[in-house]
């Protein structure tokens, strides 16, 4: 199975090479690759409650922009690797706080800005969002935090995430996932042991590394039958609390 996605995905770029090499380069094309924009893939959040995708994904996330932290392949992420990168303090607040849009951080000589957006897509794309932004896309450490709402109390259930590449995940401030070394995301590639989401405010905070290559991300809580919890809501009221 394993050689045949190589397989599949050699030819898939080697089209996408012979095809880039028909492009004729002209100034409006060059005007057009300048343009930094976040659609289609995300788009501002609003002061509406938002909920989960059909299949339970949380689309809503307060998104800091790409930490520097350069890094030349994607080998490197071993567990205690990603462990000392993401726990390491770049910025006040890092582990506590919950940022309002707009607010500000400040890791050496870099100044970054929180977005509050609503990804498109069931997934998160992190590459996409640096781009977009006009900020580097590798070698970059992402933060990512959700206030995520529950109408009950919701015992033994467990977090579920997909990454490119490695990252480590907390809810309510207790560590849930870590998924380690050079992969590519999937749904539901981690899960994490049995955990209770609380009646009203939960925070989701997360952290993704990767070298060169794309970035992204997909989370979303299942229940103890392994079903995705789809009552859950995603809002801004808790952000700054």
């Amino acid at each position: 199975m394993n050689l045949f996605r190589k397989s599949t995905t050699l030819a898939a770029g080697t089209v996408a090479a012979l095809a880039l090499c028909s492009i004729t380069w002209t100034p409006a094309a060059a005007a057009e690759e300048s343009q930094h924009t976040l659609a289609p893939y995300f788009t501002p959040a609003t002061a509406k409650v938002k909920g989960t995708d059909a299949d339970g994904f949380l689309q809503r996330w307060l998104l800091l922009e790409p930490i520097n932290k350069p890094n030349r392949g994607n080998t490197v992420f071993t567990d205690s690797y990603v462990r000392t990168a993401m726990t390491t303090e770049y910025f006040p607040g890092q582990f506590t706080a919950v940022p309002r849009d707009g607010d500000k951080v400040k890791v050496g000589d870099q100044e970054l800005a929180w977005h509050a957006l609503d990804s498109s897509l069931w997934n998160v794309k992190l590459f996409r969002l640096a781009s977009g932004l006009n900020k580097p896309v590798y070698g970059v450490i992402f933060w990512a935090v959700a206030v995520v709402e529950s109408p009950r109390e919701i015992k033994h259930a467990r977090m579920s995430v997909g990454s490119n590449s490695a990252s480590m995940w907390w809810v309510n401030g207790k560590e849930a996932v870590i998924l380690s070394g050079d992969r590519r995301m999937v749904m539901d590639d981690c899960i994490s042991k049995r955990l209770t989401l609380n009646r009203g405010r939960n925070v989701i905070r997360g952290a993704v590394i990767n070298g060169p290559g794309m970035s992204d991300f997909c989370v979303r809580f299942i229940d103890e039958n392994g079903e995705p919890i789809k009552d859950l809501s995603i809002n801004l009221e808790g952000a700054g609390k």
